[in-house]
């Protein structure tokens, strides 16, 4: 974690958040796990837990946890409004596990509250209770050709996904890794392994989006 003033040292001469800065919801779940993997995967993180942390990144990861307790948390801290503003004007999304609930639009057999940032239906729970974890080698193009080892903890299922989402992994004909833009979706937790692979592809997107905002502030 950095301190007050390495965060404020993140920030550009117009204030704006430095492209490289990933901030970790840290209202519950692997924040500290994330952390590190992505500072080993070349980027640097901070913990995110108010409006003014998430003004500082430019990229915002919403690890697991329990969902209905995190959006709740999520009301409480004023985060809601400021999340969606800055996913829907393209800052960069990844939920993990329950992250991917958070963000989906809408949560199959149950009317539970979602940010609705990315058009899947998932099933929470899906692939079993705590009981039911597991490691899945997982073949992944997007990653390359060797598998991931996909960690999968009480994890959700997506049942649907809408047409300008993009399916990148499945697990028995379900999925489990999604991209919409900016927004990026998993089932299972890469933090919990060594394999830095899903944070870089995370970071490419970061990488991606300040390319934009670069260009948008040039020909503005």
């Amino acid at each position: 974690m950095q301190s007050g003033a390495a965060q404020g040292e993140a920030l550009n001469a117009k204030g704006s958040a430095k492209p490289n800065l990933v901030g970790v919801l840290a209202l519950q779940g692997d924040v500290v796990e994330h952390v590190a993997a992505l500072e080993r995967a070349g980027a640097q993180a901070i913990a995110v837990k108010t409006p003014a942390d998430l003004e500082r990144v430019a990229a915002l990861v919403i690890p697991g946890g329990e969902s209905t307790t995190v959006v709740r948390l999520l009301d409480r801290f004023g985060l809601v409004e400021p999340i969606k503003a800055r996913v829907r004007a393209g800052m960069p999304l990844w939920g993990t596990c329950m992250g991917m609930i958070v963000a989906a639009h809408d949560v199959a057999g149950m009317e539970q509250p979602t940010l609705d940032l990315i058009d899947i239906t998932v099933r929470r729970n899906a692939f079993g209770r705590q009981n039911d974890s597991a490691e899945i080698p997982m073949v992944i193009p997007a990653l390359g050709s060797q598998p991931f080892p996909a960690i999968f903890i009480r994890a959700p299922w997506i049942e649907r996904v809408g047409p300008s989402v993009e399916l990148l992994a499945e697990r028995d004909g379900h999925g489990v890794m999604v991209r919409s833009g900016n927004v990026l979706g998993t089932s299972f937790h890469p933090e919990l392994t060594s394999d830095p692979r899903v944070h870089a592809y995370f970071l490419t997107m970061v990488a991606e989006a300040a390319k934009h905002v670069g260009k948008a502030s040039s020909a503005a």
